[in-house]
């Protein structure tokens, strides 16, 4: 008889805290049983702002999604942001010291020990380091070296960074709410989980995920993370610019933004009105669609070239044989697909979280690629977190070494 586990992924927005939980079953079968969400009130760019209000938003969204899905959940994997993350890329090399100089499990852990020796500002730590390539000898593209022969055997990888500050506070804002962390996940690598292919990611494959404070980049080369930023602009700043242009509340023009926004001109839409509310119970105007446009163009445009500008310098740009997935909720805006053609020049299509059953009307949509991503993340490394996590103990850090663990235990077995 298949066991079926309850995994809970929570994104925690700007502008929105969304929960998702689902039913995975021992053969990877992932079915969503329930989603929630509550207007994020107490964050900023990604990171908390106030607590209290912080506090209320996870326990609305996740009561909404336990009742939709008829259970009660502890433990939830959460997404982390801000433009407090940084990446950089780590080298170890050890000498093998297995039996007729094969590579074990504990060179594996060694040589990933010194690849994480790096010097670190005492406000930062480290989120995740993801193995990109072993060599063996000066023999490269080594996904898994045990068992192979060598006297010396090197590791690239890249470290994610965050403010400890800023990990804390969601670690203590979800055991505020009443659930236990069982790992946080840097939100770009969660949703490549939802919306790319292995394919992509072994072709070579940019995702931006543009939320509502911040923009996610993540770039992918031979099935590997290469590059990871976040730019502290998103779909809110098109709000923010459309209620003071038009003077007029900020769901207005929210609103305005979701029912006739646009980042590029269509035919007529200068001649075309909107209704437009006052501030302060002042009248309706009516305005041209035009400039709405006008001014969500702007700013899409700035966000896009705020994101080409993180990556352009890459050694791997050249090698995105893929092109460009954009996903998150700002990402549906009309003509954003377009918009980032041309600014990157290359192939770009809308991200849809895919891979799941259930209820697919309401999660197969950009803006849940995260909550998607981090039940499957979850999936594929749930043995490793079972505790969960909280802010008291000894941090991120901790997250890290349970990462290895489950990963020198996988190495072990294929010894």
């Amino acid at each position: 008889m298949e066991t079926i586990n309850i995994i809970t992924g929570l994104d925690i927005g700007t502008t929105k805290i969304g929960c998702l939980i689902a039913e995975v079953s021992d053969s990877g079968e992932i079915n969503i049983k329930g989603v929630g969400t509550a207007p994020s009130e107490g964050l900023r760019y990604g990171m908390v702002v106030d607590i209290e209000k912080t506090v209320r938003s996870i326990r609305k969204a996740v009561e909404a999604a336990e009742a939709m899905a008829g259970v009660a959940v502890d433990l939830v994997y959460a997404g982390i942001a801000g433009d407090h993350i940084r990446d950089i890329n780590g080298r170890g090399v050890v000498a093998i010291s297995g039996e007729n100089h094969e590579v074990s499990a504990d060179d594996v852990r060694r040589v990933i020990e010194a690849a994480r020796a790096v010097a670190l500002p005492m406000d930062r730590e480290m989120i995740h380091i993801l193995p990109q390539e072993f060599i063996v000898d000066q023999q490269r593209g080594i996904r898994d070296p045990v068992g192979m022969c060598g006297v010396r055997l090197e590791a690239e990888v890249h470290i994610v960074t965050g403010a400890v500050a800023s990990a804390q506070n969601i670690y203590r804002c979800i055991e505020k709410a009443g659930y236990t962390t069982a790992d946080l996940v840097l939100e770009s690598l969660a949703s490549s989980y939802s919306v790319l292919t292995d394919d992509a990611k072994e072709m070579g494959v940019i995702l931006i995920d543009i939320g509502g404070g911040t923009s996610d980049i993540a770039m992918f080369y031979e099935g590997c993370l290469r590059l990871s930023r976040v730019v502290a602009l998103g779909g809110r700043n098109v709000t923010n610019d459309i209620a003071i242009e038009l003077r007029t509340p900020i769901e207005a023009a929210e609103k305005l933004k979701l029912a006739h926004g646009s980042a590029i001109h269509v035919d007529g839409d200068k001649e075309q009105l909107v209704e437009v509310p006052g501030m302060n119970d002042r009248s309706i105007r009516r305005v041209s669609r035009g400039l709405l446009i006008d001014i969500i163009q702007a700013r899409m445009s700035e966000i896009l070239t705020h994101t080409y500008e993180e990556i352009k310098n890459s050694d791997y740009l050249n090698l995105m044989t893929t092109g460009l997935v954009l996903t998150g909720g700002a990402s549906l805006l009309p003509g954003t697909v377009e918009m980032a053609e041309n600014i990157f020049n290359m192939p770009v299509k809308l991200g849809i979280p895919h891979g799941f059953t259930g209820m697919v009307a309401e999660a197969q949509r950009p803006q849940y690629a995260t909550g998607v991503g981090l039940i499957m993340y979850a999936m594929q490394n749930k043995d490793d977190f079972e505790e969960g996590f909280s802010d008291n103990e000894t941090g991120v850090f901790d997250n890290i070494v349970s990462r290895f663990k489950g990963f020198f235990k996988k190495a072990t077995q294929l010894d």
